[in-house]
């Protein structure tokens, strides 16, 4: 029997996949608890009269089934599932959404393209961090949808009929991988695209995010491969001419691309190559979410009105007890030190938010015991859901945190692609010492040091009464001096 619960769940019925997010509500964010995620193809069901094959409709509902089970004990209430592309232009349609609600007990809404792009816009500004201002690209199955919007507040909404379904069918039907092929794909998009391309323009973006599927397929090759998180057209166009060398869909080996994301991985690159010819995008980063987050943060209310990393970092704070004035204080040290090498290193306010944000987790780990607190910071870092931050970007966090104190661990640092090893290095060089400076958990009096440098060299300067009546922090320092010599980063204390 279903009763009152924290629970609550979206089912999102794709043109090429169904997806299921079952969420539990804690301490003012959402702990994911299970996600399926089925390539049922639906799509490639339809024919010349579209019209829904039975063969396509029982991929569907044996989904469903799978789905029906996990959510047993969910609140019907509090359950929200939705239909796309293919449900929305299938001429038999009722009969698959007749036979689909009694599987899963309550009724499929199928959303129009204005709908679902809503949805995704929704999705992505709860959980995607980053300038207010965005265009968001979503290439589904069978439709691709491009939002700008300010904040949480859309300002065009657009979803165009091709997707990596649809344009798999119609265009690399012979599975061929030909520059030809390629071409007739890129030219159709980009026709699609030139239909809204003024209006999307003309409302503009700070930034560009891409959600779902082939977005997300493109950041696990580049991660595999060892390249940063920034999806660019010279990385795309490469991955073009690697797919073309393939020759065939079957044969189509790219490191990082799974076996179930192969087969409509060129269609969805043609589509995505020509947004990015036809609306001049420079670069893209991967959404923290899409339209089953919509659907989520559609049912839960939650703060919207401050920045989405500033909110993760505050619940997880909450959720493992992290002493937040201890994490003020390495933060607040970490903002004098950034201030007093800014001519020597000049970093970033990107960079010097993810420092901060290191600062907030450092101490996650002592949820867990003392012994192993920092090596379990930087464990959990990489495991939790952090809304807002990318996975490169929580990678980096880990490798920071890992490195706090004691012997330093350069490979974590060089794996890391959220910045250049460089300045990985120098942010991890300044948390060292913040550390230091709080070891004791009090106040640290800004006139007592004073950090200057040149190069790749460090000098800091202390207060030598300071020095003599704190002789615990000072012998970690000049311990820090041979820890920092030992991977050749130059670092000297003076009195």
């Amino acid at each position: 029997m279903r009763s009152a619960s924290s629970l609550h769940a979206a089912i999102d019925l794709g043109s090429n996949s169904f997806h299921l997010l079952v969420v539990r509500e804690i301490s003012g964010s959402l702990q994911t608890v299970a996600r399926i995620k089925r390539k049922v193809r639906l799509a490639a069901g339809l024919d010349s009269s579209n019209r829904l094959s039975e063969e396509a409709m029982q991929r569907g509902l044996h989904c469903l089934a799978l789905f029906a089970e996990q959510l047993e004990h969910v609140p019907l209430t509090q359950i929200r599932a939705v239909a796309t592309a293919t449900l929305r232009i299938a001429s038999n349609a009722e009969d698959f959404l007749i036979r689909a609600r009694a599987i899963l007990g309550l009724p499929i809404e199928v959303i129009s393209g204005e709908k679902e792009a809503q949805l995704i816009y929704q999705g992505v500004a709860q959980t995607t961090s980053g300038p207010d201002q965005r265009l968001v690209v979503d290439i589904g199955g069978g439709s691709t949808e491009l939002v700008t919007g300010i904040g949480t507040e859309s300002t065009a909404l657009f979803s165009l009929s091709m997707g990596c379904v649809t344009w798999l069918e119609r265009y690399f039907t012979d599975r061929y991988l030909t520059q030809e092929n390629f071409d007739r794909a890129q030219a159709a998009a980009r026709a699609e695209i030139s239909k809204v391309k003024q209006t999307l323009i003309a409302k503009g973006w700070q930034i560009c995010v891409g959600a779902s599927g082939t977005v997300q397929a493109l950041q696990e090759i580049m991660v595999a491969q060892g390249m940063d998180e920034q999806i660019t057209l010279a990385k795309l166009e490469q991955l073009k001419q690697r797919a073309i060398q393939c020759g065939k869909l079957e044969e189509l080996e790219i490191d990082g691309l799974t076996l179930e994301r192969a087969l409509v991985f060129p269609s969805g690159l043609s589509i995505l190559l020509a947004i990015f010819h036809e609306l001049s995008i420079t670069r893209m980063s991967l959404a923290g979410g899409a339209l089953r987050e919509g659907l989520i943060y559609g049912m839960i209310t939650l703060p919207v009105d401050k920045d989405i990393r500033k909110r993760t970092l505050e619940t997880t704070q909450q959720r493992f007890a992290i002493d937040v004035e201890q994490a003020e204080r390495v933060k607040a040290t970490c903002s004098i030190l950034l201030q007093q090498v800014t001519g020597h290193w000049p970093l970033s306010e990107y960079c010097q938010q993810l420092l901060f944000s290191a600062a907030a987790l450092h101490e996650l780990g002592l949820a867990i015991n003392y012994r192993h607190g920092t090596e379990n910071s930087a464990y959990l870092i990489r495991q939790l859901e952090l809304p807002g931050f990318t996975p490169a970007q929580k990678q980096l966090v880990a490798a920071i945190i890992a490195n706090q104190k004691g012997n330093i661990d350069l490979p974590s640092l060089s794996q890391q692609s959220a910045l250049p090893l460089q300045q990985a290095e120098q942010l991890c060089r300044l948390f060292r010492l913040a550390i230091i400076l709080c070891s004791t958990r009090s106040p640290v009096d800004v006139n007592t040091f004073r950090l200057s440098g040149e190069g790749n060299h460090l000098l800091l300067h202390l207060n030598k009464e300071w020095a003599q009546t704190h002789p615990y922090r000072l012998e970690l320092l000049q311990q820090e001096e041979h820890l920092q010599s030992y991977v050749h980063w130059a670092f000297t204390l003076s009195l």
